[in-house]
Formats: structure tokens, sequence, C-alpha cells
């Protein structure tokens, strides 16, 4: 099958079909950042109340959990601070939870997102603790797990490590249950530059890690997006004993997990049928009696998810906090959603040339479901450019 493409003609490869696994692989934790549908016929323009269309996005997590992954709902790749408001965030976790319980324990199989973003302009610690105890509650009362997001408010507020401490000490002291930290770049936020209370990476490392060895009982682990192999290596080995770490490196996941890395992805909303099969790899692998299977085990994780590395990267270059658009996309190609429309009016966030890029490289990858749907809505969308 052929399609043109800007830039040229492309030939589709043989479809690949994925199996979906009897069990979750249970080598690693791994979380997909799930992304919301958009109600086509709703507002959703800038700065409009987020209008979603619930059947379709609930469907998606089903998705996601039938390959054996967790889902991580109301984060970044579900538009939080980008459109998603508080009114349709407290409802998606509501709504994802009461979903979740047709596959098992919500506190096992879904962690949400717990934020200040309600409360914009919040003034001083005191508000912006109020403001986190507000959306915590949220969550535990829904019955799933808590992730501790990273707030703009507490990074234009605080002065120092001392700030972020007191704040977090107090939050881990309402909470019910171990959470997971966040701590988000600034390539994903330009808004949390210096979070931590330094600008200086060791540094502001340094004070996480006093954070967490502080209140390590409540901890069940640390998702870091920055982006940088090393560093997470490092900052994973300093870890105390039992806290996890949670990859959000979308660059480097492969060799992350494969080493030890737990995981928290966005490009697990869009490659979620790969991830299944690569996590059973390896979990075959580190189960391997004899170094030939587990040699020829590991080659088949990384045969897997090398292509999925190159869709990923093409996904979240800069600007990257706009990877929400090509996940929506490849959504939509899919068939998972009826319409490629975001809240926020965020499907117009990448370029033509971009997501033609996005369809190559999810064809490589093996990641087009239905190749004959997927080129029939990418050739819409061309038509509607005016090719």
């Amino acid at each position: 099958m052929m399609i043109d493409l800007p830039g040229g003609a492309y030939t589709l490869r043989e479809p690949v079909t994925w199996p979906v696994p009897e069990t979750p692989a249970t080598g690693r934790v791994c979380y997909a950042a799930a992304h919301v549908v958009a109600d086509p016929l709703g507002g959703n323009t800038p700065g409009s109340p987020a209008t979603l269309d619930w059947d379709a996005t609930l469907r998606f997590r089903r998705h996601l959990w039938s390959y054996g992954l967790r889902v991580a709902d109301a984060m970044d790749t579900a538009q939080r601070n980008m459109g998603l408001d508080w009114a349709a965030t407290r409802e998606l976790i509501e709504r994802s939870a009461r979903e979740a319980r047709d596959f098992g324990d919500p506190a096992t199989l879904l962690a949400c997102g717990a934020g200040t973003d309600h409360a914009p302009g919040a003034a001083g610690l005191a508000a912006i603790t109020a403001a986190y105890a507000e959306q915590i509650d949220t969550v535990q009362s829904a019955g799933a797990q808590v992730i501790v997001m990273a707030s703009r408010e507490l990074a234009r507020v605080a002065s120092g490590p001392g700030d972020y401490h007191r704040v977090y000490g107090k939050l881990l002291g309402l909470a019910e249950r171990p959470v997971i930290l966040h701590w988000l770049g600034e390539m994903f936020d330009p808004s949390l530059a210096g979070y931590w209370g330094s600008a200086d990476v060791p540094a502001a490392t340094a004070s996480f890690l006093e954070l967490i060895h502080a209140h390590a009982p409540m901890v069940d682990g640390v998702k870091v997006s920055l982006l940088d192999e090393e560093h997470e290596v490092g900052l994973r080995a300093a870890l105390p004993h039992g806290v996890r770490l949670y990859t959000g490196d979308d660059f480097n996941y492969p060799s992350l997990i494969r080493s030890g890395s737990h995981a928290l992805l966005g490009v697990f909303d869009a490659i979620a049928p790969a991830a299944a099969a690569a996590l059973h790899a390896l979990d075959a692998a580190e189960a391997a009696d004899d170094e030939a299977g587990r040699d020829r085990l590991l080659a088949s994780y990384d045969e897997i998810l090398a292509p999925t590395v190159r869709l990923s990267r093409k996904l979240f270059e800069p600007p990257t906090y706009h990877y929400k658009t090509g996940i929506v996309f490849l959504a939509w190609l899919n068939g998972h959603q009826d319409a490629f429309a975001m809240v926020n009016g965020a499907q117009s966030a990448r370029s033509l040339r971009h997501l033609a890029k996005v369809f190559r490289l999810a064809d490589q990858a093996g990641l087009l479901a239905d190749q004959e749907l997927a080129v029939r809505r990418m050739r819409a969308l061309l038509a509607v450019n005016g090719l």
C-alpha cells in the first residue's frame, strides 16, 4: 500500500499484529500516561473549558489495561496545565477509577496526578498546600494512587529548597498510602525551571533526595522526566531501598527499563502493544536459565523497541510540551477516536510535515493497527490541507 506524503511517496510495511497478553508483565511496574479525547462538537477552543468524549476517553484506558499496562491519568499527557481544567480533571479521575474496577484494584491499576492548577496565583505556601490537599483528597476518595505533580505555583513562590520540603512534608503526611513524586523538567514545562529549589541540577537532585530519604516510607517511587539517562541512573542508585525510579525519559526508556528503572511514560500511550510485547520479552529474558536464551530474548526486546524510539524522538522533539498532538494524532489514525481534535485546540500545535513523519515512523514501528484506516484518515487530513 502506498500513500503520497509531504516529502514523497511512501510504501507501507507489512502489517504487524501484536498479541494481547493473557497477563501483565511483572518484572517492571509500568504506567502509560493516557491522553484525553476531546468532543469534536464541544467548544475546546484555546482558553475555553474542556469538553470530553467520555466514551472514547474511557475506552482508551481499557485499551491500555488490556495490554497489561497500568494507567497514569490526569497528568501532562492528559493536557494538565494545557487545557484540561480542574472540573474536567476531577471528573476524569472519578470516571477512570470506576472504569478500573472492571480490571482490578484502582489503587494498583490507576495513579492520578494531584497538583495546584485549579488555584493559579495562589499566594503563599499555605494556599499552595491547601490546593494540593484538595486534589490529593479527590484522588484518594476515588480509590486511585496519588501522583504529586510538580506545581507551577510552588515554583513561582518557593524561595529555596526549604519551602519545597515544608510543603511536600505536609502533603506526605496527608497521604493514605505511598505516593509517586513527579519531577517534570523545564523542556516539558518551562514554568518549572529551578524546581526543588535550584536551577543547578545536581543541587536540585540533592534537595530531592533529602526529601525522599526523610519520608521514604510514604514514597512509592519518583517519576523523573529530565531526558538525561546518566542523571537518572545516578539518581536511581541513590534512592532509599524500596523506592522505585519510574523513568519518564521518552528518549532513553529501552536501556533505562532494561537496566532497572520502572516506567511512567507518555509514549506508552502510543506504543502500548509493542511495549507490552517488549516487557514480556524482558521478563522471559530475566527468567531464562541459559545465557543464549537470555541473549536471544534481550535481542527481541531491543528489536521491538528500537523503532519506537525513533517515533518517540519525533513525537517529543522541541517544543517538547507539544508531544500530546502526535499522541492524539496516532490514537485517531488507529481508530481509538473518531476525530483528530484536542482540548485547547492543541491539534494545531504541530505542522503537517511533522505529522506526516509521525505517520511514517509509526508504520515502521508496526504501530498502525489498521493500515487501510490509517491511510484513509491520513489522506483526509492531507486533503483538508489542500494536498
